[in-house]
């Protein structure tokens, strides 16, 4: 797992690669620039963030934090969700034999779950690219209120 300090604590930085086999990295990068308009660079940086946000979002669960990221950061979670037999490994493998279920409202909620989800993440270890989570900050999540959504 490779690792960074953060500036002041002397934590280490948790990489999102580290949670899925490199050939499932690779694929999901694959499939994000199929199916979007994203060079591998913004792919790689939105699959990094779904992974990081999925991984806290099960180490979170039950918590009533009521996470949940914006559509950017989606567009990679939902890319992953619909690769199932591969996001069914990851939700066995780091929710213990549970499955994360994606459960979202039609409307966006306006109270800003985005960025307090982005402040949750990083403070669970995981480096937060600000700016694709800033893009949605006042959109905010589809996620039910009260959920334990992803």
């Amino acid at each position: 797992m490779a690792t960074a300090v953060l500036h002041s604590t002397q934590q280490q930085v948790r990489d999102p690669r580290s949670f899925v086999a490199p050939e499932v990295w690779d694929r999901e990068i694959a499939l994000l620039v199929r199916d979007n308009p994203f060079d591998v660079v913004m792919a790689e940086r939105l699959f990094g963030q779904a992974i990081a946000y999925l991984v806290t979002a099960m180490e979170k669960w039950g918590q009533g934090l009521e996470i949940g990221c914006g559509q950017l950061v989606d567009t990679a979670v939902h890319a992953f969700i619909l690769d199932t037999v591969n996001y069914r490994q990851f939700c066995y493998r780091y929710f213990d034999g549970k499955f994360l279920e994606h459960v979202p409202e039609i409307e966006r909620k306006c109270d800003g779950s985005v960025q307090r989800t982005a402040g949750i993440i990083q403070a669970n270890g995981f480096a937060v690219d600000w700016p694709l989570w800033e893009a949605d900050f006042t959109k905010c999540t589809p996620c039910h209120p009260g959920s334990n959504c992803h």
